[in-house]
């Protein structure tokens, strides 16, 4: 079995309005480093593991990381959590959504974004997976890029090979049965394939572990399923770069 991991968030979409707006207006102060504002339906989720004994110093160097993308004026959003329940406790998971794949084309100052990585983020902690998703609509209630709410529940799905057709059809066909936002990403590049995650934001951990019944795919995709993981992760707002506001 393969073992999970992250890699981005993340992700997107039928709509994705939100992101649109919010990435047109930074685009609007980007002074020529905006990238395309046109939503897409890609995202980057990548995971660190901060090191033995170094939280806090980690998460002061990702803090001044992060000011270096507010000086750069990244146009990006970018997302912030820890994992709270799980075996990788502690972790940190950092993602953007809601992109055209010629985004990735025009980053921000590479070369100075890894220059100010090595300085700030990388004495702290280990570059633990990174990946690209699509967000698969068909699957999902929402537009793919989640709401920032307090919480989020993560599951990771690996599957048998060759087994991701059958497992998309037997999940969207539950598609109509969701009740709150679930949004289902399929990896396309970082890691072991093939790969889903799903992403249900909620705004407590009682929500979540009420709202259990809803964790349960279909017979028809389990049958499919290598690895399963769910994991619980909480917003770092101030470990996040240009949130979109609440819906």
């Amino acid at each position: 079995m393969k073992e999970s991991w992250l890699a981005i968030v993340g992700m997107l979409l039928p709509t994705l309005g939100i992101a649109q707006s919010a990435q047109s207006a930074q685009s609007a102060s980007t002074g020529g480093n905006a990238v395309p504002t046109e939503p897409g339906p890609y995202a980057r989720i990548a995971l660190l593991r901060p090191h033995e004994g170094k939280t806090v110093e980690f998460e002061s160097g990702y803090i001044r990381h992060l000011e270096w993308h507010r000086q750069a004026k990244d146009p990006f959003v970018w997302y912030g959590w820890s994992i709270w329940a799980s075996d990788r406790q502690r972790w940190f998971v950092y993602a953007t959504f809601g992109h055209a794949a010629a985004d990735f084309d025009h980053v921000v100052s590479p070369a100075e974004d890894e220059r100010d990585n090595v300085m700030n983020v990388v004495p702290h902690a280990e570059f633990a997976g990174n990946a690209l998703y699509e967000f698969l609509p068909a699957l999902s209630r929402g537009t793919g890029v989640p709401e920032p709410a307090p919480r989020v529940e993560l599951t990771t799905v690996d599957l048998v090979p060759g087994g991701a057709k059958s497992f998309e059809t037997a999940v969207s066909a539950e598609q109509s049965k969701h009740q709150g936002e679930t949004l289902w990403y399929r990896m396309v590049a970082g890691g072991g394939s093939p790969r889903y995650l799903r992403l249900r934001p909620q705004p407590k951990v009682s929500a979540i572990l009420e709202g259990g019944g809803e964790q349960g795919l279909p017979e028809a995709a389990n049958r499919l399923i290598t690895r399963m993981t769910v994991e619980i992760l909480s917003l770092r707002p101030t470990m996040s770069y240009n949130l979109p506001t609440a819906r």
